[in-house]
C-alpha cells in the first residue's frame, strides 16, 4: 500500500520537504512487511529500491571473497539503507536481512533518481542523510580503534535509555546477544566478559532484560558521543523535548 503524506513526513530525511515533493514520493513508494530472516537486498546486485525502516530492525552485513561475513550495522526505525548505492546506481556493498518482523518504506530506485535530478530540495535532503550515515560510520570505526568492548557496550546500553538524566533504567535488548556482539565487533564470549566487567558500574542482566543502577556513573565511564558531538547533542535534545523531558543535555 502507499505510505501517504503523514508517514512520509515522519521519515527524518523527508520532514522538511514540500507537500508536492512528498506527493511525488508517495507515487513511487509502498509500505511492505518483512519477516524474520527475510533477505531484502544482496551484496553485489544492482539496487531496485531505497528502504527506510518504519518499525523493527534490519541487519546490514558484508561478505568477503572467502565467505567470511561481518555484521556492519543493525538499523532501527527511521534509518534508511543502501542510499549511496541507489543514488549512484552501483551494486550493493552490503546485504540486508530482517532481524525481527519489520515494516519498511520501499521507494523505487529509478524514479527516485529521476526525482533527484529535477527536485533540488529532495537532493539536499538525501545528501544530508548521506552525510549522517558517513558520520555514523566514522564514529563506528573510531570506536573500534579507541574504545574497549566494555565501553562500546556501555555506549550502546546508554543509547537505549529513554532519559539520560535518569538515575536508573530498565529495558529489554531489542535483539539477541549474538547479533549484538556482531554489531559491537566482538565475539559472543567477549560480550559476556564485557557485561561482567560492567557489573561494578551497576549493570545487571537477566536474559534480555537489563537494569542500569547508576546511569550517571556508566555515562562517566563510557563517555557517549552526544557529550562531545554537537549534532548528536542537538538530535538527542530534540528527541527529549518530543517526549516532554526538560532536563538539559551536555554538549
Amino acid at each position: 500500500m502507499r505510505p501517504g503524506m503523514t508517514s512520509l513526513r515522519a521519515v527524518p530525511a523527508f520532514q522538511e520537504l514540500d507537500d508536492d515533493v512528498l506527493d511525488q514520493l508517495d507515487g513511487i513508494s509502498e509500505v511492505v512487511t518483512a519477516h524474520h530472516g527475510e533477505l531484502l537486498c544482496r551484496q553485489g546486485t544492482i539496487p531496485s529500491a531505497l528502504y527506510v525502516v518504519l518499525e523493527g530492525h534490519v541487519a546490514l552485513s558484508s561478505t568477503t571473497p572467502d565467505g567470511s561475513t561481518a555484521v556492519i550495522e543493525v538499523l532501527a526505525a527511521g534509518r534508511d539503507f543502501v542510499l549511496a548505492s541507489v543514488m549512484a546506481a552501483l551494486p550493493y556493498m552490503q546485504s540486508a536481512h530482517v532481524v525481527q518482523r519489520a515494516w519498511l518504506l520501499k521507494i523505487e530506485s529509478r524514479p527516485l533518481r529521476a526525482m533527484i535530478e529535477r527536485e533540488p530540495e529532495l537532493s539536499l535532503a538525501l545528501l544530508r542523510s548521506l552525510s549522517g550515515e558517513f558520520r555514523a560510520l566514522v564514529r563506528q570505526i573510531r570506536d573500534l580503534k579507541v574504545r574497549t568492548t566494555a565501553q562500546r557496550l556501555a555506549c550502546y546500553l546508554l543509547a537505549l535509555v529513554p532519559d539520560p538524566s535518569a538515575e536508573k533504567a530498565d529495558f529489554r535488548l531489542p535483539f539477541e546477544k549474538g547479533l549484538l556482539a556482531a554489531r559491537l565487533g566482538c565475539r559472543q564470549e567477549n560480550l559476556s566478559r564485557a557485561f561482567a566487567s560492567l557489573r561494578r558500574l551497576g549493570v545487571e542482566t537477566r536474559g534480555a532484560n537489563v537494569t542500569l543502577r547508576d546511569v550517571q556513573r556508566l555515562t562517566e565511564y563510557a563517555q557517549p558521543d552526544y557529550l562531545t558531538d554537537p549534532d548528536l547533542a542537538k538530535a538527542l535534545a530534540a528527541a527529549r523535548t518530543k517526549r516532554g523531558i526538560s532536563a538539559p543535555v551536555s554538549a
